[in-house]
């Protein structure tokens, strides 16, 4: 194989969090790629946790998990989604990560007695796991986003790692800094004071950013852009605006149409011929702004006011009901808020459900009550991970009549758990990083809804929980109407229920929404769209 010459763009963001970072790197991603390129995102996050696993999701939204078992920030999956590439544990790295192993290395003596600093030890981990990728040479760039924004005491190892590198890889290195130009509604202004701070700051730490994209509600005038060029010595022309746009689907285009992939080729001394090839990328738009016609999809979890909380799910479902040509009505439901008395009210006008996955007791009785309604009424019905077990212990109680079936994670002294603790997690006491994640092989039943959705008898899909089904359950479940449809070739582990008798009821062990992109949706969300939508004619 041909090693490939990589080039590295850094992505560091100013003035407030928030900003987008994420969905700016994948769409520069996106427009290299565009252009033959072969592209790998990675993110670098400043606190001191391993990985985002053992995160409230309220502090950073979903956790995505990787092919080879990385929990990671929820920016991966936007690489995912947008690139149509897997990305790996090399793909996110935190500093609690890069401490750790530098204070292992130095209980083992790899440094010889040598007083252990942040300059020079945490900053050459820093760029070891920067340069990681680049030296595979299956890449042509590889953009590294920093994460949290410049002037925080906790970027600033980072910061320094990537002043040294931009002086070490020259014409191989550039710096784009993402900033924020707010408008004061009072006196009708934009104002640019932030960004010229951000950079200075960004100057003071030794990084002078190539390029600036502007994050602003609305386009900017010229004479504003000019003067951000002038104070902050950047180019005129390399100053990009990121405006609201429908979609972050729409990114991309948006930057092309600012030249904004050529601008990063004559930096990095490379030909800007051509344009990218974004044809198919364009027509999915044109999809998304034709619709007329709505889907209306209940998400039912209990952090319904957190949206970032279910992203892949959400997104797999929008990609999905545009494949459909329809719009998607996303709807947040706390299960917490639904009982008896006000279910059928609730969940009458929505064409399908999710049973949203998460941890902990609270809010699974809701669940519940809406999976017993969803059954009886024969609603379209995907349960993901606690989502499924919720189905199960739901067609437990109320179809086999076994009252106070449970999962040992809600009530460790039911009699009948069926849902009960993996045997592998039994003797585990460190939470972090030993659920069973990953990618891991699914064998689907001959005759199954599942077999003829994804038109395979067996899948390959990622997992994160402890619990499982009881498999001493499984042949009363299955005389009962709720087959057992998919399987782990290897354990038996049932990854997939299903009700045949009803029009859409699938609940899986596995998370398929961290394997729907762009480019390939997954089968299940497509199908699920397409069930629901039926629903509404």
């Amino acid at each position: 194989m041909i090693k490939l010459e990589t080039k590295y763009i850094f992505i560091t963001g100013g003035v407030i969090s928030s900003l987008g970072k994420g969905i700016v790197a994948a769409s520069i991603g996106k427009l290299l790629q565009g252009r033959g390129y072969k592209v790998t995102i990675q993110k670098f996050d400043p606190y001191i946790n391993i990985d985002p696993g053992t995160l409230n999701p309220y502090e950073h939204g979903e956790c995505y998990v990787t092919g080879d078992g990385c929990e990671t920030d929820l920016d991966l999956g936007h690489y995912e989604r947008f690139l149509n590439i897997p990305t790996s544990r090399a793909n996110n790295v935190t500093a609690g990560c890069v401490y750790q192993n530098v204070i292992n290395r130095e209980r083992k003596g790899d440094f010889l007695g040598k007083t252990v600093q942040v300059v020079p030890h945490i900053t050459d981990e820093i760029k070891r796991n920067v340069m990681i990728l680049g030296k595979t040479g299956e890449y042509n760039f590889v953009i590294t986003e920093i994460g949290g924004t410049v002037g925080d005491i906790e970027s600033l190892p980072f910061i320094e790692s990537v002043r040294q590198l931009v002086w070490e890889l020259g014409k191989n290195c550039l710096c784009i800094h993402l900033t924020y130009v707010p408008y004061i509604a009072a006196s009708r202004e934009l104002k640019t004071k932030p960004t010229q701070h951000s950079v200075k700051s960004l100057q003071e730490q030794g990084v002078q950013p190539s390029i600036l994209i502007l994050r602003t509600e609305k386009k900017l005038a010229n004479n504003i852009c000019r003067k951000v060029a002038l104070f902050c010595n950047v180019d005129e022309n390399a100053v990009i605006q990121s405006y609201d746009v429908p979609s972050i689907y729409e990114v991309p285009i948006m930057l092309a149409e600012q030249k904004l992939d050529k601008i990063i080729l004559r930096k990095v001394k490379m030909s800007d011929e051509g344009e990218p090839d974004l044809t198919f990328w364009k027509h999915f738009l044109e999809n998304m702004r034709m619709v007329e016609q709505t889907v209306t999809i209940g998400v039912i979890g209990k952090y319904a006011e957190l949206p970032d909380a279910y992203k892949s799910i959400n997104e797999s479902l929008l990609q999905a009901a545009t494949y459909h040509k329809y719009k998607l009505n996303l709807l947040f439901i706390h299960s917490e808020k639904i009982n008896e008395s006000n279910v059928s009210k609730q969940l009458l006008n929505i064409n399908g459900i999710i049973i949203a996955p998460g941890f902990g007791r609270r809010g699974i009785e809701g669940k519940l009550t809406a999976l017993k309604y969803a059954r009886e009424n024969n609603k379209p019905t995907f349960g993901i991970c606690l989502g499924m077990q919720c189905m199960i212990i739901e067609f437990a109680r109320n179809v086999l009549g076994l009252a106070d079936a449970n999962s040992s994670e809600m009530d460790t002294t039911t009699s009948n758990k069926v849902i009960d603790l993996m045997e592998e997690q039994k003797q585990l006491t460190i939470m972090g990083g030993s659920m069973r994640l990953g990618t891991y092989e699914c064998r689907l039943e001959k005759g199954s809804k599942v077999i003829k959705i994804y038109k395979a008898d067996q899948v390959r899909e990622r997992h994160r929980h402890r619990y499982e089904f009881n498999g001493a359950y499984k042949e009363i479940f299955e005389k009962n109407g709720m087959k057992c449809s998919g399987t782990n070739p290897d354990t038996n582990l049932v990854e997939i229920v299903e009700i045949p008798r009803l029009k859409w009821y699938i609940g899986t062990q596995f998370h398929p929404e961290y394997n729907s992109t762009v480019v390939n949706p997954n089968p299940l969300f497509m199908s699920f769209i397409r069930a629901s939508i039926s629903s509404t004619l």
